[in-house]
Parts: C-alpha cells; structure tokens; sequence
C-alpha cells in the first residue's frame, strides 16, 4: 500500500514538474520558431512553424545591431564586476561574520536596507556625478556601480558561508603561526568557494541583461551593450520580428550555455548557503 502510494507521489511529482517545464521553455521556443520565420508570418501567425527558416536573420541581426562589439562590452563589464564582487565582497562578508556587535550591528543594518532602495532612486545623482568625473561612456566605470547594487546581497550570502566555519579552525591556524591575512586565504575562502561561485552567477547574470543603468551610462554606440544593442532593433513604426528573434537568441545564448553547464554548482550553492549560519 505504501509502495503504491509512494509510486503515485512520484508519478505526480513528474507530472506536475512536466507541466512546469512546458510553461518555463514555451516562451523559448516560440523565440526560436520565430526567429526563423518572416515577419509576415509572425504577424499572420506567430505559433505556425516557418515556411522556410530564414537563416538570414541571424545574419542581418549580428550586423545591424553591432553585436560583435556591444557582445565584448558586455563581456568586458560583467566580467569586471564579477571580480569587483567577488573580491570585494568574500573580505566584508568575513568581517561581518568574525565581528557581530557595535557598530558592526549598526553596518548590516545599512546593508540590509540598502537592499530595498530601488535603483531609481539614486540613478540621477549617479548620472551627475560621473557626468562630471568624465566617466559616461566608460565601460569600466560602469563596473563600479554594478558592483555597488549587487554587493549588498552578495555580501549577506557570502556571511551565511563564513559563520559555517568553526572558529577553532582558524584558531588552529593562529597557533600554527598563520597570519590573519593568510587564515582568510588560505583557509577560509577555500571553504566558502560553492558561495562564491553562486555569488558570481547570480550578478555576473544580473549585469549581463541589465539595461536601465547600462542605457544611461554609456550612450555612443561603440560602447553599448548588447542589450541596450537589443532596443535599437525596433523601430517607431515599424520592426523586423525575426530579426529581433533571432537577435535575442544572440544575446541569451552566452548567459544560458553559461548557466547550464553551471547549474549543479549553483544550486548547490544555494542550498548550502540557505541551510548554514
């Protein structure tokens, strides 16, 4: 009887996952069918498998919206933030999680609630700022902001990883003649690597397919990136549908290769990172 019932949950289970799959990779593959179809036919209609692929489009799209360059500027600012993050954020999250009173309190406080401002918030200040420094249109510069937004939420993850660590560990390693510099190196970022491996994940994903920020910061064309590339695709009265399709594909690809060969890590960073401290 329980083993039956235990069939039937299961069943269930893969029924229901199924369902959840279809909804999750129908909006793909309607990108896909239309990217390689007319615009006639997607305006006739959209759900039709194509006529004729038209290949072309992937063409047209890599070269009307320059993707080869804004592709770079993309990987060249997400790359850097990544490292600004990871780097950054692995040392403030050990500092909170080695010092909880005072004003130590008082700083996971302000990073917590940093976490609720929206970006609107100070985006014109921002603007302003490096409008005056001469840093618009600088790809790297860029960088920075990317790292002040996500190193919030970076930084509370990474904590949950460092309280795992049993203090006597690195206590051991003082007597041993250990540095405080080299415990943290050597022995406690090598511990909470899962954490930062999702950390750079989750905001190198993030800065690869935002555009708010991106839009406002760097505005010549050499220096766009591909999702601002994106937008320039359509046009006031009139677009290209499979070129637009088949532009998004371009540009999503790298993300979900990316992730794809990333997830087992990733997830089970997640899991490690919600179950400790």
């Amino acid at each position: 009887m329980n083993q039956t019932l235990g069939r039937g949950t299961i069943l269930f289970s893969y029924v229901i996952l199924a369902i959840g799959a279809i909804f999750a990779l129908f909006p793909l593959a309607l990108v896909v069918i239309s990217a390689l179809k007319t615009s006639a036919e997607i305006v006739a209609n959209p759900l039709t498998l194509p006529n004729s692929p038209q290949w072309i489009n992937f063409s047209r799209a890599w070269t009307d919206a320059q993707l080869a360059r804004s592709l770079l500027n993309s990987t060249e600012v997400t790359a850097l933030t990544v490292v600004l993050i990871c780097v950054t954020c692995s040392m403030a999250a050990y500092a909170l999680a080695r010092n909880t009173g005072g004003a130590w309190r008082w700083l996971s406080a302000y990073l917590l609630a940093t976490t609720t401002l929206p970006i609107q918030l100070y985006l014109f200040p921002l603007y302003f700022g490096f409008a005056r420094l001469g840093l618009i249109d600088n790809v790297f510069a860029l960088s920075f902001v990317y790292t002040a937004i996500f190193s919030p939420f970076s930084i509370f993850l990474l904590r949950t990883y460092f309280l795992a660590i049993p203090r006597e560990v690195e206590e051991a390693a003082v007597l041993d003649g250990a540095t405080r510099w080299g415990v943290f190196y050597k022995i406690t970022l090598p511990l909470v690597s899962p954490g930062i491996l999702t950390v750079a994940i989750i905001s190198g994903l993030n800065t690869w397919n935002e555009f708010l920020i991106s839009s406002t910061f760097l505005q010549s064309h050499d220096q766009q990136t591909a999702v601002v590339r994106f937008y320039t695709l359509g046009g006031q009265y009139s677009s290209d549908w499979g070129e637009i399709m088949a532009a998004a594909i371009i540009i999503v690809a790298p993300c979900l290769v990316f992730f794809l060969l990333m997830q087992r890590r990733f997830i089970e960073g997640m899991a490690g990172g919600s179950v400790k401290g």
